[in-house]
């Protein structure tokens, strides 16, 4: 049995889940995410939890045990809280500032990279180097986080570059000058 896939999933007050031949509906405070999942899976609710069960212990199912599971309780975390990215921009004249639907980049290149906002994800600048990205989805904000780090990558000698808030460098000791 998996360990993951038999846990249950509370759903917390003001949240309504809708299935309709699993194709999963999760309506919150913070907007609505619907996702189809596999026609094996069952997905039951009681007692203000979700239940997903499988059918057999073959090794496809037992895959999609677990993943349907992690996948449903992102879900009613995202329309409940929300998930947030941090990233911050480290080395001279490097900066980022959010307009109303464009993130203005400005990262050591001749040109600006301007990156139009998605849909249901926003940005916010407190500081120019401070880069919060937020939205309901934790799969879309983090590949908009993983796409605009991949603009400039942090490099190991300066430490230069786009950094998530948590993430450590390390550090690499560079050339030394040899004795005369």
């Amino acid at each position: 049995m998996s360990r993951i896939g038999k846990k249950p999933i509370n759903i917390p007050e003001g949240i309504t889940v809708k299935n309709t031949k699993n194709v999963l509906t999760v309506n919150g405070k913070l907007g609505e995410l619907v996702q189809e999942f596999h026609k094996d899976m069952k997905i039951t609710e009681k007692e203000n939890c979700l239940l997903i069960t499988r059918p057999s212990d073959s090794q496809k199912h037992r895959e999609l045990h677990g993943l349907t599971r992690a996948l449903i309780a992102n879900m009613v975390v995202g329309v409940s809280e929300g998930y947030t990215k941090e990233l911050h921009l480290v080395g001279v004249g490097y900066t980022a500032k959010a307009s109303d639907c464009f993130l203005i980049l400005n990262v050591g290149y001749s040109h600006t990279i301007y990156i139009q906002q998605p849909e249901g994800i926003t940005f916010e600048t407190p500081k120019p180097t401070i880069l919060i990205i937020k939205g309901i989805d934790k799969q879309l904000v983090g590949q908009i986080a993983a796409k605009i780090r991949s603009y400039r990558k942090p490099e190991p000698y300066k430490g230069k570059g786009i950094k998530y808030f948590d993430e450590h460098i390390r550090r690499k000791a560079g050339k030394t000058v040899g004795g005369a």
